[in-house]
């Protein structure tokens, strides 16, 4: 691995290049923060994809292309005058020492948990309203559930066991059956999210990621139906006319391939 030296060389470089790119780049000069936001959005995808996928070689790569766009946000902020990325890098380093006391501090904590709360409990300090306040409303809403709960749990507002939270689940159901019977779209909308917020909690409690476990079976299923269009064209049929036991007998056949 590299020494702190080699690293903090490797930081300079890009630094300079982003100089360079500002300067004399037709594409580079033209950028603003809101024409890069989609952007780095669509890059954090990518790293979340690559981080999914375990590929260590492709989360390098993304990770470069993430830290170009923090340079570049911060290269833009400087030639406003508003900051650089000293000032980015300076104010990430005081916000983590001021939320870890017990590392720069005398608090004293047990546990992860306590953590959490204190870190809840110092953010409510320094001025925010609600411990809610820091969910972005952009978030996909599987990942701002879990947020949310993550959130209200470091101040502890949490179920205590994992049990109560799958009869929650079960009660949730159950009036989403209710609903179904009685067939008023909006009611039976409204039963659907409450289950899908009850199944995020309950999967933080047996420790899950919803999201990561929704995308890995996203990818699996999209490789199991690769696999039945692949089969089926090998014997020379479309799917479109085949029957759904015909197309079991290949779907069958997928599941020994992707787990």
């Amino acid at each position: 691995m590299n020494s702190r030296a080699q690293q903090l060389q490797a930081f300079d470089r890009l630094l300079d290049i982003m100089d360079d790119l500002r300067e004399k780049c037709p594409w580079d000069r033209k950028q603003t923060l809101e024409s890069l936001r989609h952007l780095t959005i669509e890059e954090t995808y990518e790293l979340a994809d690559a981080i999914l996928d375990n590929d260590l070689n492709e989360i390098k790569k993304e990770l470069g292309d993430v830290l170009l766009h923090i340079i570049f946000y911060a290269k833009i902020g400087s030639e406003k005058k508003a900051f650089d990325i000293a000032d980015v890098a300076n104010a990430i380093s005081d916000k983590l020492v001021d939320r870890h006391p017990h590392i720069y501090g005398d608090v004293v904590v047990e546990n992860e948990k306590e953590v959490q709360q204190n870190w809840e409990k110092l953010k409510l300090k320094e001025g925010k309203k609600s411990v809610l306040e820091g969910v972005p409303k952009s978030l996909p809403a599987i990942v701002k559930a879990n947020r949310i709960q993550d959130k209200v749990a470091g101040v502890g507002f949490d179920w205590e066991e994992p049990r109560q939270v799958w009869e929650k689940v079960q009660e949730e159901l159950s009036e989403l059956n209710t609903e179904i019977e009685h067939g008023d779209q909006e009611k039976i909308a409204s039963e659907f999210g409450d289950v899908l917020f009850s199944m995020v909690n309950y999967a933080r409690f047996i420790n899950v990621n919803p999201e990561n476990a929704l995308e890995k079976t996203n990818k699996k299923f999209i490789k199991r139906f690769q696999y039945l269009e692949e089969a089926a064209k090998k014997e020379g049929k479309a799917l479109s006319d085949m029957s759904l036991t015909e197309m079991d007998v290949f779907w069958n056949e997928s599941k020994k391939h992707f787990r």
